[in-house]
């Protein structure tokens, strides 16, 4: 049985082998999301990804306030903003060797189990980023 086979029950309205174009609103001020952002782009080989840098200014285009944008990681794909675990998981399904990750993410308890983990990661956010500098 192939991996795709096996995803399938979690691509539910979603395109399983075209890439669709997502756009993260990242904080460019912060370490710890510079080199997120750094891995990503890197693996981001058919620029389906649109980061975007909010820590000076917001994005004209998005319609989140820029304090919403910098204290929580959002992204959107396929026209909805998400935010959080959510967020993550739309950025991997736009990278071909993170694809699977994301999918199963689309599982609502996978996703919820995400959330718990980036709430906690949250918390001490700040304390890893002065260990970052």
């Amino acid at each position: 049985m192939s991996l795709i086979v096996m995803l399938e029950p979690f691509a539910v309205g979603f395109r399983i082998f075209g890439m669709n174009k997502v756009t993260v609103w990242y904080d460019g001020a912060c370490p710890l999301c510079l080199r997120e952002i750094g891995v990503m782009r890197r693996l981001d080989k058919k620029g389906v990804i649109d980061f975007v840098d909010v820590s000076d200014s917001a994005d004209p285009k998005c319609p989140i306030d820029q304090a919403e944008l910098l204290a929580r990681f959002h992204a959107e794909e396929d026209g909805e903003i998400v935010s959080g675990a959510a967020a993550f998981a739309a950025m991997w399904r736009a990278i071909p060797l993170l694809r699977p990750l994301g999918l199963i993410a689309r599982n609502r308890l996978v996703l919820g189990a995400l959330e718990m983990l980036y709430i906690q990661f949250l918390k001490v956010r700040p304390q890893l980023q002065r260990l970052a500098r």
